[in-house]
Formats: C-alpha cells, sequence, structure tokens
C-alpha cells in the first residue's frame, strides 16, 4: 500500500473525527520551509497542532512513538511560524492522533486515539 495515502486517508479520519467531537479545522497541511503541520483545530478557547500518525496496528510501535524529539522540534518551530501569522488569543496545545486501519484505507472504523498535550514546547 502506498504510504503516502495511507497518511492522507488518516489524516481525512482524523480531521472527521475532531469535527464530531466539535472542533473546527482551521488548515490542513500547513507547510513551511522549516516542517509541515497535519492540522490545526481549534475548540472552546484551544488552538491545536495536530501530528496524525496512521498505521495497520502497534504490533511493532504505537504511531505516537513516531514523533520524536527532532519531529517534534519541527512541530513546534512550524507551529511558531504560524502564530507569527496568526496571532491568537486561544491556549496553544500540541496533540498527537494515532489512526489505526488494519485494512489500510478500506477500513470501515479505525482506531482513533486522540492524545491532548501530546508533548510541550519545552519537551
Amino acid at each position: 500500500m502506498n504510504t503516502k495515502l495511507l497518511g492522507r486517508w488518516g489524516e481525512a479520519a482524523a480531521a472527521d473525527f475532531l469535527r464530531k467531537k466539535g472542533y473546527k479545522i482551521v488548515a490542513a497541511g500547513y507547510r513551511t520551509r522549516i516542517g509541515e503541520i497535519d492540522l490545526i483545530a481549534e475548540n472552546r478557547g484551544v488552538l491545536a497542532f495536530v501530528e496524525v500518525k496512521t498505521r495497520k496496528n502497534a504490533d511493532f510501535a504505537q504511531a505516537r512513538d513516531a514523533v520524536n524529539y527532532r519531529k517534534q522540534g519541527k512541530i513546534i518551530d512550524t507551529a511558531k511560524l504560524y502564530l507569527a501569522q496568526h496571532e491568537t488569543e486561544k491556549e496553544i496545545r500540541l496533540d498527537v492522533i494515532e489512526v489505526y486501519a488494519p485494512d489500510g484505507t478500506d477500513t470501515a472504523e479505525p482506531e482513533i486515539v486522540h492524545i491532548e498535550n501530546a508533548f510541550t514546547e519545552d519537551r
């Protein structure tokens, strides 16, 4: 299976999941020269920068384990650039969403795990 296709599918599933929880998706696939943030979503005074990791299963490792120290730094730096261009009074949060899809893009009901405050700026 094409991992980019599965990743985009997982990001769409994560966005739908957040919408059902009452979030508004502000941006998807926000790219800068430093890095990319999969989803930027807001809900009840919180602006969440969300990294989405999609896997078929957690047999090897949990999807969140792929958001290592280096990746966290890129997300933080990219979020700072976003905030420099889009001032906000909202609380800022860094989240990870794991999407487990055993049948790949044919998975009817993926398991989705939303980890709020998955890491902080001072990590």
